[in-house]
């Protein structure tokens, strides 16, 4: 068994505490990522689990042992890290094999995991150049084989792919999740980059300030965010976020100029709100008057218009699809399943779900 579990785990830096009591349980076999802003504790929590630093408090269990005090050496886990770490002088065969060349493996038994894990990578045309003749990519996927070689319990992945230009980062997430699927390994993997959270992850654990804001199913925290900042982060762009209040029959929005149809408790009557629409959520209106387009951005198959409030200088991005589309200056209004806004408390940023 390779569950990973970490129990009130914390990280000081002398009075600096940086990690504050986490408690995740990652299932055998679960593909895991840590998310979240520069700073927010992920790749710190990730070499907790490496044993690259130390657990100042709590405990941290791989399988049925404690690790929290082993060398990572003992551990049975392998990390592939941003940059690429490779011998420049060896051949990419000499580098996958080293580690356990190096812990006196048998030459036998050494050819036979570089060949599996040559197969899984299909690095077979590269065995015999050196790091200074692959790109980028080429070069990640031989720290990866050089992991697998391993054979470890956990793979532990620290934003692989940041180093990697945007086509590549594209091929090398179908890569990762095609290796996760064929070897079914746990794996906890560290980005800044919530496309790749979505895309890659069975669970993903949302990080801020140290402190774990929400675990779950991507589309778990996309449909159903605990709080604003992750409604903010999980989704490519991010949500629309506007000023309310709640009033009778529903949450005016100034921004708008409507009152939008909402089931509040008549408890919540007068509270200030933050009312959340997804751009993807929202079509144009070209027959209103309501917002003015600031800015187009268009991808092809999909555009982006950047609507700006004359009355409170809220900007509103909305996804369009089809042939006919905005143009910068134009004048127009919103409409939307009201059963698709998100309201957030304006002090505390915690969802209010009735």
């Amino acid at each position: 068994m390779s569950r990973v579990t970490l129990k009130n785990a914390i990280k000081r830096y002398g009075d600096v505490q940086v990690i504050h009591g986490i408690d995740l349980e990652i299932n055998d076999g679960e593909f895991c990522v840590f998310v979240g802003p520069s700073g927010c504790g992920k790749s710190t929590l990730l070499r907790m689990v490496a044993g690259l630093e130390e657990t100042s408090d709590g405990n941290i269990h791989i399988g049925e042992r404690d690790v929290t005090k082993l060398d990572p050496s003992e551990r049975g886990v392998a990390m592939v890290f941003q940059t690429y770490a490779l011998y420049p002088h060896m051949t990419v065969k000499d580098n996958m094999g080293f580690g356990l060349k190096m812990n006196g493996h048998p030459k036998s038994e050494i050819e036979s995991k570089v060949a599996e894990a040559t197969r899984i990578l299909k690095l077979e045309p590269y065995l015999d150049r050196k790091p200074a003749a692959l790109s980028g990519g080429q070069r990640q996927r031989v720290s990866i084989g050089r992991a697998i070689v391993r054979g470890p319990e956990v793979f532990l992945f620290d934003e692989p792919l940041s180093n990697l230009d945007a086509e590549l980062r594209v091929e090398m997430r179908v890569e990762i999740a095609r290796l996760h699927k064929e070897i079914g390994a746990t794996m906890i993997y560290v980005t800044h980059d919530q496309v790749e959270a979505m895309t890659l992850a069975d669970k993903i654990v949302v990080l801020r300030l140290g402190v774990i804001e929400q675990v779950g199913a991507p589309m778990d925290l996309y449909r159903d965010p605990d709080n604003k900042f992750v409604a903010g982060f999980i989704g490519s762009p991010a949500m629309n976020f506007m000023s309310g209040k709640v009033v009778d029959g529903g949450v005016e929005v100034p921004a708008l100029k409507q009152v939008i149809p909402a089931e509040l408790a008549a408890a919540h009557k007068g509270r200030a709100v933050s009312a959340g629409l997804r751009p993807e959520h929202l079509l144009i209106d070209p027959a209103a008057d309501t917002l003015r387009v600031d800015l187009t951005e268009s991808l092809g198959g999909v555009s982006y218009a950047y609507l700006v409030s004359d009355d409170t200088g809220e900007r509103i991005v909305v996804e369009e699809r089809g042939d006919v589309r905005v143009s910068e200056g134009d004048r127009v209004g919103l409409t939307f399943e009201a059963s698709r806004l998100y309201l957030f408390d304006a002090e505390t940023e915690q969802r209010i779900r009735s």
